[in-house]
C-alpha cells in the first residue's frame, strides 16, 4: 500500500487537532476499509473516510474542508487513483474556502518542522500590561486579524450569565417550602391509607428567554461579527435564545446559530442575510418583529438585547412607537451601543433620543471587557449609574 497508511495517519491527526474525536481505532478501521473496498475515485475515497471518521452531522463540514486541504496539499490521492484507475480524472477544487479552513490551517501548521528560534532579546516588562489585558481593553474596530481570532477564542471561554426566574411549575423536593396534596394522597394510598408522611415541592427555576436584535448595517459591521460569536456561545450553552439580524429587513438566524461549529454557523448566517453591511431601517425592522415574532418569543419574562447605534434618519415617530411597544412586551430591554466608546458621546441624535426613554439599561459593547460586563449584568440585574439611560437623557437636555 506504499505510504497510504502513513498519509491516513497524518490525516487522522489533522482531524483530531481540528476538533474531531479521532483515535487509533479509527485509523485501523480506515486502513481495513481501504484495503477491502479499494479506491476507484476521489469521491469514493472521501466517502469511505467520512464513514469511518465522522460520527455526528456537524463534523461533516470540518471533515470535507480537511479532506480538500490535506489531500490537495499532499497530492497522494491523485497518484493513487492514477495507479489503480488510469482513466479516472481528478475533480476540480472549489476556490471558495469552506468553514473551518482557518482552524485546519492552524492544525496543519502544528505538524511542520519548527525552525530554530532567533536569539532571545531580554526586555524589561515592568510597569507594562500583559497581552490579555491589552486585548480586553482594545476596541474591536482597531484589532488586527490575529487579535480578532484571539478575541473569538476568549469569547468561547466566556463565563455565561446565571440568571434564573421562578416559574409556575413545581417539582418534588423533600425539603421544599410547599406541601403537595396530590403527591401526599398518592403516598398515603400506597401505604394503606395511613398519612404519616407529607410530600413537598418547590418552584422550578429556569433561565429566562433571551432575544437579541442585532444591527448589521455598514456602520455596525465591525462589531456585528464579534457580537455574533457571543450570541453563538449563548445559543450553544442555553435554551430559548433567539437571534434576529436587521439592516433594511428583519431576518431570523436562530436556527443557523444553533450549529455547533462556529465557522459553519456564521457561513449559514451570511448566506441567509442578503442585506449585510447595507443600510438600516430600525423602525421598520422593529415593526416587523413586533408584528411577527413578539408573541412567540417574548413570553415568560424575556430579556431583549438591542444591538444598534440608533442612527435612524427617517421614521422617528415609528421608531419611538415600536421601541415603546417592545419595551412593554419584555421584562428587560438592554441597549448595546458601540458609540459609547467615545468619551465625548452625547445623546443628541434624533434616533438615539427616541430609543433612550424606553430602555432599561444603556451599555457599550466595543471590547471584550464590555462583553464580560454584559454577562455579569445579565446574572445580576442591578442598575448602575453609568448604564442608566436617564443620565444620558439629562445630559442631552442640559
Amino acid at each position: 500500500m506504499g505510504k497510504l497508511p502513513e498519509n491516513i495517519a497524518h490525516f487522522g491527526r489533522l482531524l483530531r487537532d481540528a476538533g474531531l474525536p479521532v483515535g487509533p481505532g479509527h485509523l485501523i478501521d480506515a486502513l481495513e476499509a481501504v484495503e477491502v473496498a479499494g479506491v476507484s475515485s476521489r469521491e469514493d475515497f472521501r466517502s469511505l473516510l467520512h464513514a469511518v471518521f465522522v460520527s455526528k452531522h456537524e463534523q461533516s463540514v470540518i471533515f470535507h474542508a480537511a479532506f480538500d486541504l490535506f489531500w490537495k496539499k499532499r497530492g497522494f490521492i491523485e497518484k493513487l487513483i492514477a495507479m489503480m484507475s488510469p482513466l479516472a480524472e481528478p475533480q476540480k477544487q472549489s476556490a471558495k474556502p469552506a468553514p473551518g479552513a482557518t482552524r485546519l490551517a492552524e492544525a496543519l501548521a502544528k505538524n511542520r518542522p519548527k525552525r530554530e528560534p532567533p536569539p532571545e532579546i531580554e526586555h524589561d516588562m515592568r510597569l507594562t500590561m500583559s497581552g490579555d489585558e491589552v486585548l480586553q481593553k482594545k476596541d474591536f474596530a482597531q484589532m488586527s486579524v490575529e487579535e480578532l481570532r484571539r478575541a473569538e477564542k476568549v469569547i468561547a471561554r466566556l463565563h455565561l450569565p446565571e440568571d434564573e426566574l421562578r416559574t409556575r411549575r413545581f417539582r418534588a423536593d423533600a425539603r421544599g417550602g410547599r406541601l403537595d396534596p396530590r403527591a401526599s394522597l398518592r403516598l398515603a394510598l400506597s401505604r394503606g391509607g395511613d398519612m404519616f408522611q407529607l410530600a413537598r415541592r418547590e418552584p422550578v427555576m429556569r433561565p429566562p428567554p433571551l432575544v437579541a436584535l442585532c444591527d448589521i448595517s455598514g456602520s455596525m459591521s465591525e462589531y456585528s461579527r464579534v457580537f455574533l460569536h457571543f450570541l453563538h456561545r449563548l445559543t450553544d450553552e442555553r435554551q430559548r435564545v433567539e437571534t434576529f439580524l436587521f439592516g433594511t429587513r428583519l431576518t431570523n438566524v436562530t436556527r443557523a446559530l444553533r450549529h455547533r461549529d462556529i465557522d459553519a454557523a456564521l457561513a449559514q448566517v451570511s448566506s441567509a442575510v442578503p442585506d449585510w453591511s447595507g443600510g438600516t431601517r430600525i423602525g421598520a425592522s422593529l415593526h416587523a418583529f413586533n408584528q411577527q415574532w413578539s408573541r412567540r418569543v417574548l413570553g415568560q419574562g424575556a430579556t431583549v438585547l438591542l444591538f444598534t447605534d440608533g442612527l435612524e434618519r427617517e421614521g422617528i415617530e415609528q421608531l419611538s412607537f415600536e421601541i415603546g411597544r417592545l419595551h412593554r412586551s419584555c421584562r428587560r430591554l438592554i441597549w448595546l451601543n458601540p458609540l459609547l466608546r467615545y468619551d465625548g458621546f452625547e445623546a443628541k441624535a434624533s434616533g438615539i433620543r427616541a430609543i433612550l426613554p424606553h430602555v432599561d439599561e444603556f451599555r457599550s459593547v466595543h471590547r471584550l471587557a464590555s462583553l464580560q460586563d454584559l454577562a455579569e449584568a445579565l446574572s445580576r440585574p442591578v442598575l448602575r449609574r453609568k448604564s442608566d439611560p436617564r443620565v444620558w437623557l439629562k445630559k442631552a437636555s442640559a
